[in-house]
């Protein structure tokens, strides 16, 4: 496949999950910051408002802010970098499932770094699943990019990484 094609696959992916990401997390903040929250399907999935200033399930919320902007501002922004890299110096090389889950990764990773910039490392969480008291933490659509994204290239890596079965010589 052409690289042109991968780059513009790359970009429509991207742009796609970051504004997908944003936009939901504007009505999220329109219309559940003050509401109770919303249930579907049994509670099964939920929606409820909620601000994270930590990473995931709020590790890290409590850091001193030169810290937090440390570790979940810039260390975030040099891996969103380093997947670029890897992406562009690897475009001939990269299959499109490979290509997909790292495109994924980064929009996830950069649709939360928008937040962390533009609402004081306030990152706009509004989404819940579980099952009576078994539930996940609040998530939103970067996080479930970041998620697929990493799930994609675990799968991805582990089938190119298996050894083809060799006939015992005897």
């Amino acid at each position: 496949m052409k690289p042109q094609f991968k780059i513009l696959l790359f970009c429509l992916i991207a742009s796609c999950m970051i504004s997908c990401d944003q936009v939901t997390k504007n009505i999220a903040k329109k219309h559940l910051i003050f509401a109770s929250p919303v249930s579907y399907f049994h509670d099964l999935f939920r929606l409820e408002y909620a601000e994270n200033t930590g990473a995931a399930l709020s590790l890290g919320d409590n850091l001193p802010r030169t810290l937090n902007f440390l570790l979940l501002g810039i260390l975030p922004l040099m891996m969103m970098i380093a997947i670029l890299w890897y992406i562009f110096n690897n475009l001939k090389a990269i299959n499109i499932f490979r290509l997909t889950a790292l495109t994924l990764v980064f929009a996830g990773g950069i649709g939360n770094l928008i937040d962390r910039l533009f609402r004081d490392r306030h990152v706009i969480d509004f989404m819940n699943m579980g099952i009576g008291g078994l539930r996940t933490g609040i998530f939103n659509v970067a996080d479930l990019c970041i998620t697929t994204g990493v799930v994609m290239l675990a799968f991805s890596y582990s089938r190119t990484q298996r050894l083809p079965m060799q006939a015992k010589v005897e």
